[in-house]
């Protein structure tokens, strides 16, 4: 019942950009099977309230459906889509930003014995869950609150903060908790993929990175890959490919330029790692890429 509810309000409120009234909260829809997109996560609650979505971040491949959420700690590049779509049947979710502040605030105002007790080393940056009638009823009345802009505004924070102490005391509690923990392993390992995130042009070497997280090489490489499923160099890969491929779109015969913009010197590399991340050779993807947006474009009223 509560998942159908969820449904009806997506869809009732879905936009063709995502976005809603509520800034931390997006809304996407898929009415017919697409190829795998690329992008970064961010810091999300994500779930299906239709439909069913695979996702791929490095060599780890995730899948959840209707009812189940997913969980991501850290800005990860990702690459998903809606699988099995039955025509007539649009793929509905949900997504809002998770606030470390917020959640570091929800950790100070817990009692002894309200949080369940956390590994030591960091996990997997992201995980999947089954979503308990708690947070689905949440869920429900924070998209209620977009029929009701009176009510919203004082009370959309009150129900966004609810999500957020369901998630800290639910299945994958550890992860979120650790986005408010400063000192945690998982803030150090985001420092670092916000340091190369913010330099994905540049050279380095992991043990600068590693310094600037405040770890020791040998740890910030375990945590690194558990976290991310990638080395910290294959992690820059994937920044480099998904940037060149944003800038391929609306610069399809500039290959040689958008190589050297995203830090490849060689444009046979270029070419070589770009076809082994998305297929097919950058100048035929970005053609692809062209026609298909002037198709939608045109599909347009």
């Amino acid at each position: 019942m509560l998942l159908g509810q969820l449904r009806d309000l997506l869809d009732r409120h879905v936009r063709p950009d995502g976005t809603t009234a509520i800034d931390s909260v997006r809304i996407c829809r898929a009415d017919h099977a697409v190829g795998p997109e690329t992008a970064m996560s961010g810091t999300v609650l994500a779930i299906i309230a239709q439909g069913r979505k695979r996702l791929a971040l490095g060599d780890r491949v995730v899948e959840y459906g209707a009812g189940q959420y997913l969980v991501a700690s850290v800005d990860l590049p990702l690459t998903g889509h809606f699988v099995d779509t039955v025509p007539g049947e649009a793929s509905l979710g949900f997504g809002m930003t998770l606030d470390p502040a917020a959640i570091a605030e929800l950790l100070l105002a817990a009692g002894p014995g309200d949080l369940p007790r956390s590994p030591g080393a960091p996990g997997p940056g992201i995980a999947v869950g089954d979503a308990p009638d708690e947070l689905l009823d949440a869920l429900v009345r924070l998209l209620r609150l977009l029929d009701r802009p009176r009510d919203r505004k004082a009370l959309a924070p009150l129900v966004e903060r609810e999500i957020l102490w369901r998630l800290i005391t639910g299945e994958q509690g550890h992860l979120v908790r650790q986005l408010g923990l400063a000192d945690s392993s998982l803030s150090h390992i985001r420092r670092a993929v916000g340091w190369i995130r913010d330099n994905y042009t540049k050279p380095f070497r992991v043990e600068e990175v590693a310094r600037l997280s405040g770890m020791s090489v040998s740890a910030f490489h375990r945590n690194f890959q558990a976290v991310t499923a990638m080395t910290p160099i294959q992690f820059q890969k994937h920044i480099r490919l998904q940037v060149a491929r944003l800038l391929l779109a609306n610069r399809p015969r500039d290959v040689t330029s958008v190589s050297r913009r995203v830090g490849y010197d060689n444009l046979s590399q270029f070419s070589r790692e770009y076809r082994r991340q998305f297929g097919v050779p950058p100048s035929i993807d970005a053609v692809r890429m062209r026609d298909e947006a002037g198709a939608v474009a045109a599909a347009l009223p």
